[in-house]
């Protein structure tokens, strides 16, 4: 596998310009309890770049997400009992599909058996652009065989103990210790792009990888990962092929970490402060 250290750039902007030409984007989140992740990723997303950005969440929790910020837009979605999304919400989803150019799926999600429907179904949509993160790993790592039946182009963001459970469920031998090597056996059997978070992210395809150089402990805190759903699902739909789009994404995140930390402190650092330094992070890596 080829290391590599340069980082891509996002398209120029120009002049005569519309929305749609920076991409629309569905994070597909939430459930009772975890309203703040899908405003989190739904947010950064916005922060990023993203044309349009769209917020799929149960119906009992729409209300607060819509209220937490107005420039998205929000979808309900049928949900079960429990407050998780139900399967009966797949039409409504294979409509975003149609209707988008990128998915994300699974900050605040919960485990259920809906849900794992809803992403097993995803995961057949050829040549789909979706990124899992979260609980949607949770439930990816609960289907036998998945890389088997994906044609989607995935992109999948997990913690060290997300990374465990996928691991076990897809390779039968003993997860190396070591980081590089178990993101690279693991992209070889998946065929996925991998971001594999934690210090000094990895990201890797079955050619390259990338080790990330920013960020800072104080990221080591509830929401950090659904702010980084959002940015790189937003750099995703703004023409970046995905190991582009995923390298950037971790890139950023964690420059936003460092330029908060900086003026807050890492013990105060919180997740929406990354959201609020994105803007200097993105001037910082365009020059600006």
């Amino acid at each position: 596998m080829q290391k590599i250290t340069k980082l891509p750039k996002l398209p120029v902007r120009k002049e005569y310009c519309h929305k749609g030409d920076f991409g629309k984007v569905c994070i597909i989140a939430g459930s009772a309890g975890f309203s703040g992740a899908a405003a989190l990723a739904g947010k950064s997303a916005l922060r990023s770049g993203s044309g349009l950005v769209r917020v799929a969440v149960p119906k009992s929790i729409l209300p607060i997400v819509a209220s937490i910020e107005p420039c998205y837009t929000t979808i309900p979605l049928a949900e079960d009992s429990t407050g998780k999304i139900s399967v009966k919400a797949i039409d409504t989803v294979l409509k975003a599909i149609a209707d988008n150019d990128v998915i994300a799926f699974g900050p605040g999600i919960g485990i259920c058996a809906g849900v794992k429907i809803i992403l097993e179904n995803l995961l057949k949509v050829k040549n789909l652009k979706l990124v899992i993160d979260a609980d949607g790993l949770n439930n990816l790592a609960n289907i036998k065989n998945w890389p088997k039946i994906t044609k989607a182009n995935v992109i999948i963001t997990p913690h060290p103990g997300e990374m465990k459970r996928l691991w076990s469920g897809l390779l039968r031998k003993l997860m190396p210790q070591e980081r590089e090597t178990a993101a690279s056996d693991f992209v070889k059997e998946s065929g996925v792009v991998l971001v594999l978070k934690g210090y000094q992210t990895i990201v890797a395809d079955r050619e390259k990888f990338y080790i990330n150089t920013t960020g800072n402990p104080g990221m080591a805190t509830a929401g950090t990962g659904d702010v980084l759903t959002g940015i790189i699902t937003s750099l995703y739909g703004q023409k970046l092929e995905n190991f582009a789009a995923a390298q950037l994404g971790v890139y950023v995140h964690g420059l936003a970490g460092d330029f908060a930390a900086k003026d807050k402190g890492q013990v105060s650092l919180i997740a929406t402060d990354l959201i609020d330094y994105l803007p200097q992070a993105f001037k910082a890596i365009s020059g600006d």
